[in-house]
Order: C-alpha cells, then structure tokens, then sequence
C-alpha cells in the first residue's frame, strides 16, 4: 500500500493543502512518523498567538520543498499528520482568559490566596492535567504501533504528555532542550503547568528520563539555577557560553561535539522556537537577544544524527504566527520538517 502511496505522489508538484503537513499523502496508519498538532495556549506569560502554529505552519509548510541534504527521500518512509481535535482551541481561549486575570491580580499586587484566584487557578490545572493526559495517551497508542511521533504546539507546556510517553519506552532518554529560558520555573504564577515549568515537570513526572541538556538558553531566574544545580542529570549550555567559545576562536563543530557528548544514545528534541535568534522568530511570545542562527540549529541537530545517536521523539512549541505575513510559521515548517527527516535518518 505505502508503494502505490509514493508512487502516486509527485514530490516536485506544488504543495496541496490535503490537512497534512507538507501536503504528503500519507495517513497516521500508513507513515512511520506521527505529528500531533496540540493548538494549545493558556499560560503563555507574555505575548501570545502560538495556540494558532499548528495551523500556521500547516499552511506554510506547503510551501516546503521536500528534497532534503541531510536525507534525500526521506518523506517516502511517511510523515503522517493526526487529525486535530477542533475543541483545544476554544477551550483553551476560554482558559486563557481567566490565565490572564491571575496574572493581572498577581501582577497588581493581589493576594494569590484569595477563594477567587484558588477556583481559577483549580480549574486552570486540572484541564492542563486533562490536556498532558490527552497528549500521553495519542503518543502512547502511536508509540506502540511502532511510530515515532512529534509534537506541533502549541506553547511549551503541550508536550509533556509525549516525553512521559517516550521516556516510558525508553527509560534514560536524553531531553536536547533548545530554547532561550530554561523552563525550570515550579508552578510558575501557581500554573502547574505553566509553559515556563516543562522541563521542571518532565524532570519529576517523567522518571525515564536520565539527561536534560540545555542549549542557548539566555533568560533564567536563581530558583532555576539552583534547580539545575541540583539535579544531576541537567547540564546547561548557555547562550553566553556558546557565543564565547566562538569569539574566542572555538568551531561550532567543536561546541556541538560537546553537546552532544552529554546526550545519551537516544534524545527527544524539544525545541523551543525563541531558542533561535529573534530575526527567525520575531512574533513568538517570549523573544530574547541572541540565540542560535537557523544554520547553527540545524548543524546541531545533524551532529547529534552523525555520532550514531537515535532521536525517538519531538515537539516543536511556541512558534508565534503573524497576522502580516508568514515568516515565521515558514521557519516553523522549515525546523519542523527538518525534524522528521533527521528522525528518520538517525533510526
């Protein structure tokens, strides 16, 4: 079946929006490879938007084309798109709102013991709760099939669901967490799950996981430091470090060599969008100076193919769609397919 799929599809016509990423003809059933858009976005501190990605970067990425150096054909093995489950979005809206108002209440000074903040901030957790369990069981009932599967959020709180489920399967899994703020807030403004705790929640709900390690991150608080500090298995690479290295004469391949030497034999990417330079990413929520080119990222993720290590799972989170125009869904789609095709090369 998967023969006559690639033999009827022609990878040099323009891209067809069918509801696939990329425009591929391939079902979930029939791919190797899962996406799972999640148009999920509550907690999002600052600017907001990414709940749209899912469907942004499915619109820009027929704009991809997909031969690819790193692993000519590799969209014939399948890169299959779940249908998204059209009641996220609203709900998350709704919860947005009532997000919102916490942090305005904390923000002006509000007590966050007040009845009124605990029901909201009640509510808030248990539907995230509901929203991680949701993501888990997909992964898992994919994973089990025998599937590698990715995350398209989203803010980067959606993904916590599929590295429970991948660290499940593969207890010692590596996190490569690209991103420009560490994420390893505990309950941040009282959101269990809060877009700024992914990695601080994957460290404690998800057990397999045996390293975390961390790449351009630039904005952190003490209380993350001394997380980081703590746990063994985190190993962080700063923004400021990378820079340097380079300033003082050092070869990126030498710094990713690094990197990547602190990864197990098998990683789940998780890459945060604002972990490339601002010129790539400018409407994502939470933009900083500095951050690693485009080139940089994909060079980095090739390094960690070619040193014989196996990615066995992904998400890609808080990309930021713009209302005039689509560069930044275009990058997404760009780092997004680059993913699959790495995923498949390295396994």
């Amino acid at each position: 079946m998967e023969k006559n799929v690639v033999a009827d599809f022609d990878p040099n016509a323009p891209g067809i929006n069918n509801g696939c990423y990329f425009g591929l003809p391939f079902t979930p059933e029939e791919a190797q490879l899962v996406l799972l858009p999640v148009p999920w976005e509550v907690t999002a501190s600052y600017g907001g938007g990414t709940a749209s990605a899912p469907d942004a970067i499915l619109d820009a990425s027929m704009q991809v084309d997909l031969y690819d150096i790193h692993y000519p054909g590799g969209w014939e093995r399948g890169i299959g798109t779940l249908e998204m489950d059209d009641t996220l979005q609203p709900r998350a809206a709704r919860l947005r709102q009532e997000a919102l108002r916490v942090m305005s209440h904390l923000e002006g000074g509000g007590s966050p013991e007040s009845e009124l903040m605990q029901r909201r901030l009640r509510r808030i957790n248990e539907a995230s709760a509901e929203l991680n369990d949701y993501v888990y069981g997909e992964a898992k009932r994919w994973l089990d099939a025998g599937k590698k599967v990715g995350v398209v959020g989203g803010d980067h709180s959606v993904p916590l669901g599929l590295i429970r489920a991948v660290a499940g399967r593969y207890p010692g899994v590596g996190i490569l967490h690209v991103d420009a703020h560490a994420d390893l807030r505990e309950a941040y403004e009282g959101f269990t799950y809060s877009h700024a705790s992914i990695m601080y929640n994957a460290l404690h709900e998800a057990p397999g996981v045996g390293a975390l390690v961390q790449v351009g991150i630039r904005d952190f608080c003490d209380e993350e430091l001394e997380v980081a500090r703590a746990d063994e298995r985190v190993v962080q690479f700063t923004d400021y470090e990378l820079a340097a290295a380079q300033f003082e004469g050092g070869t990126w391949r030498t710094v990713c060599d690094r990197i990547v030497a602190a990864l197990p034999r098998q990683v789940y990417v998780s890459f945060d969008i604002d972990g490339l330079s601002p010129d790539n990413c400018p409407h994502t929520g939470t933009p900083v100076p500095g951050g690693l080119s485009f080139r940089e990222a994909v060079y980095l993720l090739a390094a960690v193919v070619e040193s014989g290590r196996e990615i066995v799972g992904f998400d890609l989170c808080e990309v930021g769609p713009s209302r005039d125009g689509e560069w930044d869904a275009n990058v997404g789609a760009r780092v997004l397919y680059k993913l699959c095709n790495l995923t498949f090369k390295s396994c």
